[in-house]
């Protein structure tokens, strides 16, 4: 059962259950892995006066065996995820590099025009579009968060603040004219209705442009145990299969798809008007057979998943508790959302890892949701001189390494926690 509803001034529930898939419509949908209660991964606390009334919500991974997407069904109001948000994509050495060459690569791919627009639904902090700017295009950035928004104006890069779907799409080809490229990345998992986002990215999109999307894969994350990208804010975790179901349902055909390191793994998806292209390109169809012989969507394959990810909680918990009974000191590296799943399920609190230190100065002088760790500024590790750090950003984990290079030459070590913990030096 849902918990009982809270409801916003517009009366609209702040959470509610599906019962049936959000991709397909279809009803069968298999629960195989469940991390519990857990609090909104970014509603990062401000005082210590929060902590008794943070709301919890099931945390739950579910297959639809009709489409074989694999999904959330307790879903959160978007204005209370987003309306305000505390993720900048500007902080981090590795997504400025992503960027860059991710500009340079779609650039390249249309021969982009100084006349031709570039639309990004869910800029954030207007980081991509600052590359394509750079190299000439006109762009325009779409932020339901008002304060990121913001951000994203004072950098120069045009943005409205609204949530992207199939209307907005159409509105905003009337007004700005259609668009050669349409860029949602990180953000078609974080919508309920993901059949609706990419047919407003269609309605944008010229004839002669591309859908380009960047979603995590689900594929490495089952491979490399990723479970701490399971969030509220993450609807859907897609495989390449019900990725490109979703695609010509949409009226787009899918060209191309590109496997990218970035947060732990991703699929690009480069999706035209069905017009322009006919069926799917043969290579993403012979990709999408190769996940389904992987076991993608089997339930057997996924409840296999989740007693690793059983395993890995145990293994966690008992390093840290023999660590902190042999006397080291611990500390924590990154206030990521995806370190609140793993903290809040592996229930790992202040008593083994005390604190965390983050470069994002929205999250510092917080506590992180549920475990109720402080946030400090990455210069308390030279304070407070801890023997371990748990990197908790793990995606970014060869920066943060590099970057501690003096914490590991006074013999610092890190602890990686996936797929296995492991202490690295």
């Amino acid at each position: 059962m849902s918990e009982p509803a809270l409801v916003t001034a517009r009366e609209r529930p702040v959470h509610r259950r599906r019962s049936s898939c959000r991709g397909c419509g279809g009803t069968q949908l298999q629960q195989f892995l469940d991390l519990g209660r857990q609090p909104l991964a970014n509603a990062f606390l401000r005082s210590e006066a929060e902590f008794g009334a943070e709301p919890k919500y099931p945390l739950t991974l579910h297959l639809c065996a009709s489409c074989g997407l694999v999904q959330l069904i307790d879903v959160i109001d978007p204005e209370i995820l987003f309306g305000s948000y505390l993720y900048v994509t500007g902080t981090s050495e590795t997504i400025a590099a992503h960027n860059r060459d991710y500009a340079s690569t779609v650039a390249g791919l249309l021969n982009l025009a100084p006349a031709d627009l570039v639309v990004e639904v869910a800029s954030n902090d207007g980081s991509l579009l600052r590359c394509f700017q750079r190299l000439g295009a006109r762009v325009l950035g779409v932020e339901p968060a008002s304060n990121i928004a913001e951000l994203a104006r004072g950098a120069g890069v045009p943005t409205e603040t609204v949530f992207f779907d199939r209307l907005e799409g159409a509105r905003l080809r009337e007004s700005h004219g259609p668009a050669r490229v349409v860029l949602g990345n990180n953000v078609l998992a974080h919508v309920d209705d993901p059949l609706g986002f990419l047919a407003g990215a269609r309605q944008l999109v010229a004839d002669d442009g591309l859908v380009i999307v960047e979603v995590p894969s689900f594929a490495e994350m089952v491979e490399r145990l990723e479970y701490d990208t399971v969030y509220h804010e993450h609807l859907s975790y897609f495989s390449l299969a019900a990725l490109v179901r979703l695609a010509a349902g949409a009226g787009l055909r899918v060209v191309r798809v590109d496997r990218v390191p970035v947060h732990g793994g991703s699929l690009r998806l480069y999706a035209a008007p069905a017009g322009s292209q006919g069926e799917h390109a043969a290579e993403v169809l012979a990709a999408v057979a190769d996940e389904v012989r992987a076991g993608l969507t089997s339930l057997d394959r996924l409840r296999g998943f989740a007693a690793q990810v059983e395993r890995n909680r145990a293994a966690l918990v008992a390093l840290l508790k023999r660590l902190r009974a042999e006397g080291h000191a611990i500390g924590a590296y990154g206030a990521p959302a995806k370190g609140n799943t793993l903290l809040n399920f592996c229930g790992v609190g202040t008593e083994l890892v005390p604190y965390t230190v983050d470069r994002n100065p929205l999250k510092v002088g917080r506590y992180t949701p549920g475990m109720h760790l402080p946030v400090l500024p990455v210069e308390a590790i030279r304070d407070r001189r801890p023997d371990f750090l748990l990197i908790l950003a793990w995606n970014f984990a060869e920066e943060i390494m590099r970057q501690q290079a003096e914490f590991a030459a006074g013999g610092g070590r890190f602890i990686l926690p996936l797929p296995m913990p492991e202490v690295v030096t």
